[in-house]
């Protein structure tokens, strides 16, 4: 494994496309519904850059012990979180952020004109990555994260007889450790991504 090229902007936090949280559903004679958190809130997206490269994004904010048993219910009285008998209204002090990156096939009602362009070390060192906090219509930055980890290995090919013939390709992943202490969790963590050119590639959201 080595380190990955991957160059941040000011770190932001609202997940893009809707969250979706490991969760089951529950029926009571008073709420709508009830929705159990365990193991954190995943998330996906699909991006593509101008150059015809496509790729997904997949991930998942946790934090020790903290979505163990968190409940989100809602009823004629709104939306409320609860673990037990205990109602929880913030996050935790630290997220922890982790996300891949890889190539995936782009949207097939767009045809594409000429060979396949996959992602490379130069298209990832160059996309810039911001994080978010997103209420209702407001967003804004997350004051402070820092990378635990970054890395990106080669993807091998399924043919390996073929290998030497095919282009290589590669699945990059990162680690980040996000400041959350005070933010309401009816609040959405948000990741942007965006060329040099400032052309948003992809955009997701992590919502309980």
């Amino acid at each position: 494994m080595s380190t990955a090229p991957f160059r941040t902007t000011s770190l932001v936090v609202t997940l893009l496309l809707a969250g979706l949280p490991t969760f089951s559903f529950g029926q009571s004679g008073r709420d709508k519904h009830a929705v159990y958190y365990s193991g954190g809130v995943t998330f996906a997206t699909d991006g593509s850059l101008g150059n015809g490269a496509c790729f997904r994004v997949t991930g998942k904010v946790d934090a020790k012990d903290f979505f163990e048993n968190l409940k989100r219910t809602e009823n004629a009285r709104g939306m409320t979180f609860s673990r037990g008998e205990e109602t929880v209204t913030q996050f935790p002090e630290k997220l922890l952020l982790s996300f891949i990156i890889r190539d995936y096939p782009c949207d097939p009602r767009f045809q594409q004109e000429g060979p396949h362009v996959y992602l490379t070390r130069e298209m990832m060192s160059a996309l810039q990555l911001s994080l978010y906090w997103k209420n209702g219509l407001d967003m804004r930055p997350v004051h402070e994260s820092k990378k635990i980890a970054s890395s990106v290995e080669v993807i091998a090919p399924y043919a390996k007889d073929l290998a030497a013939e095919l282009p290589k390709r590669f699945e990059w992943s990162w680690e980040l450790e996000v400041a959350s202490a005070g933010v309401p969790l009816t609040d959405s963590l948000v990741l942007m991504f965006r060329t040099p050119d400032g052309r948003i590639a992809a955009r997701v959201a992590a919502r309980l």
